[in-house]
């Protein structure tokens, strides 16, 4: 890269605490326990949201526009398929998730 491009690039950074870090992680957890699983898909989106929203790259936050109803259409859609393939379908969905997260992060 040359200094020109150095120069002009900006800090990439991530602002997000420990502390508010296991705050989110035990508040998804309660949830998720409380609900029988059924509230996965949000507390998934909130620590996630969490995450990406205290991500900086190149001089720009990030920001995710992804909802947890949203979420659980798939997660409901990928876990039929998961059980009608006996689980083969299952190596597919961590692919499928990381594209349904990209999809709704963008810059802010």
């Amino acid at each position: 890269m040359s200094q020109a491009n150095e120069a002009n690039r900006e800090e990439s950074y991530f602002d997000g605490g420990l502390l508010q870090y296991i705050g989110w992680r035990i508040l998804g957890f309660l949830v998720t326990v409380c609900t029988l699983g059924i509230c996965l898909p949000w507390s998934y989106t909130m620590i996630y949201r969490w995450k990406i929203e205290h991500t900086v790259i190149n001089g720009r936050r990030l920001t995710f526009n992804g909802s947890a109803i949203g979420l659980f259409g798939n997660w409901i859609k990928w876990w039929f398929f998961t059980v009608i393939t006996l689980g083969i379908y299952g190596f597919w969905v961590f692919i499928k998730l990381e594209k349904w997260k990209t999809k709704y992060t963008t810059f802010a």
